[in-house]
């Protein structure tokens, strides 16, 4: 494919990227360590896939009452910070561009990762999802809902997050307002019943994601921050939509639009089939388009070709890919060679060590960017 469009350069705030095609952020429970620290081991994966016009990484936690997940690196402690460093630095060091994931798992957790307290969420309701946790996947169970003063200080852990990123070295930051997790259960009306002023209207339930926006801001410049959404998940991740759903995300987007100057927002197409789902948006790319003018990123399901057609039918300018840069640390190589891709082994996703993580082997020369 010559001429490719998602081979060409974009730019997001004050960065430029040298092409479109970005690494998507994946949890692969690798920070087997007592700090839940990023390792070499981190750095060396991430140095491998600075191909990626921009690399957003793993979810990482803002606090302890924001994990869900064993063995995911964090960035509210000196030693996450510490270990996040050694990854920014071989990244920039191999030319690329890196941007951190800041996450609250919300009610997608359990007990066992707070010393027997239930995990926060906007209401006192079961996701009836599972948590993966050192004993392995566990029903999640009737959460907390947040007290006020709760979500006063997760505002602070997001904002001291963000404020440890860029110690860290990060060129940016991305909000993880998607797939299920805290704010999006505050987005839902089938996750927050709350009758407090986070609750109830559209403007209401997308309130905490706006005051930690405002937050983020005061320690990392505007454009140099990201959001993530997913408008259309169901029955995934004990998410359910209902038809103030979509609406409710219309409102996000368009305020985002109107009021900020973020780097990007990041879009998920549907993750199954929804055509028979009453009030779920099929393309997520196309509904969000003229509904907002800055940088829109899509996700999900995306090959070369898919790609290509929808930068070039000008639904989005920039697309992640997830398991491909997997299986592919030279993606960007292969695509621009037209190279086969190597097939990922999802046994390995989420264990420990090089097996699966850093063994795939890059077969194009473009392994460094711009080469």
């Amino acid at each position: 494919m010559k001429n490719m469009k998602l081979l060409t350069p974009h730019t997001i705030g004050d960065l430029e990227l040298p092409n479109r095609v970005v690494m998507a952020p994946m949890t692969r429970n690798r920070a087997v360590n007592d700090d839940n620290a990023a390792t070499e081991l981190h750095a060396e994966y991430y140095a491998q896939r600075t191909t990626a016009g921009l690399i957003i990484t793993e979810g990482s936690q803002v606090s302890k009452r924001a994990v869900g997940y064993i063995n995911t690196a964090g960035i509210h402690s000196q030693e996450q910070v510490d270990g996040w460093k050694k990854v920014t630095k071989a990244v920039h060091d191999a030319g690329g561009r890196i941007f951190i994931q800041l996450w609250h798992v919300g009610r997608i957790s359990h007990p066992d990762f707070h010393d027997g307290d239930l995990p926060l969420a906007p209401s006192a309701i079961n996701p009836n999802a599972q948590a993966y946790t050192e004993d392995g996947f566990k029903d999640t169970v009737v959460p907390k809902a947040m007290s006020l003063e709760e979500i006063k200080i997760t505002v602070n852990d997001f904002k001291q997050a963000a404020k440890n990123a860029i110690e860290a070295g990060f060129d940016g930051v991305e909000i993880h307002s998607s797939n299920g997790y805290l704010f999006h259960q505050f987005f839902n009306r089938t996750s927050n019943t709350r009758e407090d002023q986070y609750g109830g209207s559209r403007e209401n339930r997308a309130r905490l994601f706006f005051e930690v926006l405002e937050a983020v801001k005061q320690v990392v410049p505007e454009n140099r921050i990201g959001a993530r959404f997913n408008p259309s998940l169901h029955n995934i991740f004990g998410t359910t939509l209902d038809e103030e759903t979509i609406p409710t995300f219309d409102y996000i987007i368009e305020r985002l639009d109107k009021e900020y100057d973020l780097a990007y927002i990041h879009l998920s197409e549907p993750f199954n089939d929804v055509s028979d789902v009453p009030y779920a948006e099929e393309h997520i790319a196309k509904r969000y388009r003229p509904k907002y003018k800055g940088t829109l990123m899509i996700n999900s399901g995306f090959d070369k070709e898919k790609a290509e057609k929808v930068i070039r039918d000008g639904d989005a300018d920039l697309v992640s890919f997830g398991k491909l840069f997997i299986s592919n640390p030279d993606l960007v190589g292969r695509f621009r060679e037209d190279k086969a891709m190597a097939d990922w082994d999802e046994n390995t996703f989420y264990t420990a060590g090089k097996e699966g993580y850093t063994d795939y082997e890059a077969k194009t020369r473009n392994l460094i960017p711009n080469q």
